[in-house]
């Protein structure tokens, strides 16, 4: 079987780290005949190459910042290829570019267009392990660029698929997904399995485990995904085919997300089509938009709210500062967004009103309301959120 690894930047931290994740691929190849490894810059080399770029003004060519950035992952393939050899395992390393992973011309957040195995199958055939740097690409025109956040867990999930893997491990900081964030709720429990359309929503939600670009690939190619702790030995989350799970709980997991602010357009004239061009000119200016409330029309206007991440929140103000017909803009960067998860809400009702009689109980006023098929998501002042996701977590029987 074809198994592709994944290991962030804090397992590879440092030599010692290097060193032990060499040991674990080392064992790993003894159970899977072919093993492609995709990794992440050392610990925070990101971040510290983004300071460095930041030290010239806030504004750095796109370019440049990514041929800066992609050396981080481009070393620690390097290093690990190093460890590898030292241990008498054939290894070679290989950039994005190296790899055949193609992407569209935009940097600092390219799309994966396509990826060339042959290289990297050439390599198998000979038996060595692939080391690839995730989170890198080139484009069209032969430019390097990176894909943003969550980039190498792309790499990984994108590499699993083009090459038909059989399984995708993401080796991180813990032990798996857990039903919220145990550094806020320490009784938290650790999900054995989850489907792929629970653990979308609940990246997109605001879990930081993985990103919900990865997700969406791994549920279009049907890769099973396992989230594992790379310091060890636990078996970790499995990430699936809602199919394939047995007993689908109602509530899986709960998210916070304090990464938003909102915005409310205040006496927009109401006419067919004020909401298209609204969202239109955000789109425009690639701005992501979540939960969106449009009031009931009084004497002929309206107001609009919505969330934004809080990144996107100047440019956001930017665009809509010339808008036509409209009274006035407000913003409030002092919100969070806590959304309950589980595809058992198909099924069951009541589950709203759990959630607000729960949230009520403690005094919570919610903002702003959204709801799917398998998720509520409520806006709270960013002051109660915690309170507000450790309310919800323990009205939902998810507490050890």
């Amino acid at each position: 079987m074809l198994v592709v690894q994944k290991f962030g930047g804090t397992s590879m931290g440092g030599c010692a780290r290097i060193e032990a994740v060499a040991r674990r691929v080392i064992e790993s190849k003894k159970l899977y005949e072919d093993l492609v490894v995709v990794v992440s810059a050392m610990g925070d080399t990101t971040d510290d190459f983004l300071n460095l770029a930041h030290y010239f003004g806030a504004r750095s060519n796109q370019r440049e910042l990514d041929r800066l950035l992609s050396s981080g992952e481009q070393i620690s393939s390097a290093l690990l290829a190093i460890a590898l050899e030292s241990m008498g395992q054939k290894a070679c390393s290989l950039s994005g570019s190296e790899a055949g992973i193609l992407t569209d011309a935009r940097y600092t957040k390219a799309q994966i267009l396509d990826i060339d195995t042959a290289k990297i199958k050439e390599l198998l055939a000979q038996n060595f392990v692939v080391v690839v740097a995730g989170f890198q690409g080139i484009s069209p025109s032969g430019e390097i660029t990176t894909l943003g956040r969550g980039g190498s867990d792309l790499s990984a999930v994108a590499l699993a698929g083009a090459l038909h893997a059989g399984l995708c491990e993401i080796y991180t900081d813990v032990d798996g997904i857990y039903t919220t964030d145990p550094r806020i709720v320490p009784r938290a429990r650790k999900i054995d399995e989850i489907s792929y359309e629970e653990m979308l929503e609940l990246a997109s939600m605001g879990a930081k485990v993985l990103f919900n670009r990865s997700v969406e690939l791994a549920k279009k190619y049907n890769i099973p995904l396992v989230t594992r702790n790379s310091f060890n030995s636990t078996e970790g989350t499995r990430i699936t085919s809602e199919e394939k799970i047995l007993e689908k709980p109602i509530v899986s997991g709960i998210a916070l997300d304090t990464d938003q602010a909102r915005v409310n357009i205040v006496d927009a004239l109401d006419y067919p089509g004020i909401a298209g061009e609204v969202f239109g000119l955000l789109a425009g200016a690639g701005i992501n938009i979540d939960l969106i409330v449009q009031t009931v029309a009084r004497n002929g206007k309206t107001d609009i709210n919505f969330t934004v991440p809080k990144g996107d929140l100047e440019a956001c103000l930017h665009v809509l500062k010339n808008l036509q017909n409209i009274g006035s803009i407000e913003h409030d960067d002092k919100i969070a967004k806590v959304s309950v998860v589980g595809v058992g809400m198909r099924s069951h009702s009541g589950i709203a009103s759990a959630v607000f009689n729960a949230l009520a109980k403690e005094n919570i006023n919610i903002l702003m309301i959204g709801t799917s098929e398998i998720k509520i998501s409520v806006v709270v002042e960013v002051g109660v959120a915690e309170l507000a996701l450790k309310t919800l977590h323990t009205a939902f029987k998810l507490d050890l």
